[in-house]
């Protein structure tokens, strides 16, 4: 009889760990799982156990083709069953390809005459996820707002970096989630970032993939009326709650889809967006709509010199911009008060209202559209 012998902190039990099982099952005719208990987890990986020890056990020993489960408490990073393969003497130790202590754990194989085999990880399917992923996901929220850039874009890209410059926008409402998605896709509003926030993804890492910048997955996660500090990586340099907004903004759909990663390269006056980023910046610190419009203008006259097509003029409008990269998607509006924001709205089929989202702290908190907006929405295709 053959014992096959394997170790790992098995923090959430998923379904990549169980064929790990099968596969070193099938070496012998005996399986034996070691797990470092969670005062050892935590000396020696400061890694915090998800389930109890007496959870781990419980569902561990429930497997069949598990035949013992034991705790292991040695002080050696990556060999802490050491004791415990002594006790035990299996004839097989088996581990994955990608151990990161197989050298130490081949080199106590030879010292002890166990057979040492490393096992090709075989996924029972494509997008099987990691522990880390699957906590991340968890950790995910089940709804978020999307957001609305007022002045300072593309200086959130590395490499279009300025010092005392500034990226300034806000979170907005309704919300999205992962099953509702009720704004046209790809239209500038942080789509991307949004989704990878709902993904439990590193949205920063995962944007700047795409060759764009940070600020989406940025003010998605913070909320609020956002001013960040132009830079590799987000710094938030002040925010409030955006209520000063409320009722004043609207979006137009132009019908036009843009992809913001094909414009990052289009020639740009980085200079000129800064200013009209600390005109932002100003704007927002004083929560008045007017400067925050004027900077917003200042947006819109370099988006018309990068070749964008003029925004129709809306009757009371302070100032309007393409979103995000331009070029189509949506366009903010700004109003001076709620009334000439309905006034617009009543006369525009295109138009619709966002408002400022600021989550209240803990809470995941789903924003709907309005019964009529909502109409308006699928009646103009958008699903």
């Amino acid at each position: 009889m053959k014992t096959v012998f394997i170790s790992g902190a098995f923090n959430i039990l998923h379904a990549g760990h169980i064929q790990f099982f099968k596969d070193a099952r099938q070496l012998g005719n005996k399986l034996i799982v070691a797990i470092p208990d969670s005062e050892t987890l935590w000396k020696l990986y400061r890694m915090k156990s998800a389930m109890t020890d007496q959870d781990k056990m419980a569902v561990l020993s429930a497997l069949d083709i598990v035949d013992k489960v034991v705790f292991c408490r040695g002080n050696r990073k990556g060999l802490e069953f050491e004791n415990e393969i002594d006790i035990y003497k299996p004839d097989i130790l088996a581990v994955t390809t990608d151990d990161q202590y197989s050298a130490e754990k081949k080199a106590l194989c030879a010292q002890m005459g166990i057979e040492y085999i490393m096992l090709e990880k075989t996924p029972p399917y494509s997008n099987q996820l990691s522990c880390t992923q699957i906590i991340q996901k968890i950790k995910a929220p089940n709804y978020v707002p999307l957001r609305v850039d007022f002045a300072g874009g593309w200086l959130d890209v590395p490499e279009n970096k300025i010092d005392g410059a500034y990226i300034v926008n806000c979170a907005i409402s309704p919300t999205v989630s992962m099953n509702e998605w009720l704004y046209r896709k790809g239209a500038g509003l942080g789509g991307s970032g949004g989704w990878s926030v709902l993904n439990g993804w590193d949205p920063v890492k995962s944007e700047l993939g795409l060759g764009v910048g940070w600020q989406d997955p940025a003010v998605i996660a913070e909320t609020g009326a956002c001013v960040w500090s132009s830079g590799d990586y987000p710094v938030l340099d002040c925010k409030n709650t955006g209520d000063f907004l409320r009722g004043r903004m609207a979006v137009l759909d132009t019908c036009i889809e843009h992809n913001t990663p094909s414009l990052a390269n289009v020639q740009r006056n980085f200079e000129q967006i800064a200013q009209a980023g600390r005109v932002a910046r100003i704007g927002v610190i004083a929560k008045d709509i007017f400067i925050v419009s004027e900077a917003v203008q200042m947006s819109y006259k370099l988006q018309l010199d990068e070749g964008m097509l003029p925004l129709p003029d809306i009757k009371d409008s302070l100032g309007h911009k393409y979103c995000g990269g331009g070029h189509g998607g949506y366009a903010l509006y700004l109003f001076a008060d709620s009334e000439k924001r309905q006034a617009a709205l009543d006369t525009n089929p295109h138009l619709y209202p966002i408002e400022p989202y600021c989550r209240t702290f803990g809470k995941d908190e789903p924003v709907d559209w309005k019964p009529e907006y909502r109409q308006r929405l699928i009646d103009n295709g958008v699903k």
